[in-house]
């Protein structure tokens, strides 16, 4: 789940968002995506899907292997 962790903090600070703002967007709290990203908790299949529409990379992305030879799309 390393790779997660650090594909969402990765994407989320790209786009110069706080935690708050994709919380928002996917209707969760900010703590959930705090949590997500110190790897407190993860998320459902579902919210997973909606992180990656969102910020429109693939689920393999943000799941994927840790080498980092999968595309973002």
């Amino acid at each position: 789940m390393q790779t997660f962790i650090e594909r969402l903090k990765e994407l989320r600070t790209e786009k110069g968002l706080s935690r708050k703002e994709p919380g928002q967007i996917l209707n969760t709290t900010n703590s959930s995506v705090c949590d997500w990203e110190r790897g407190r908790s993860e998320p459902n299949l579902d919210t997973v899907v909606q992180i990656a529409r969102y910020f429109d990379v693939s689920a393999d992305y943000l799941l994927g292997p840790e080498n980092g030879s999968d595309a973002k799309k």
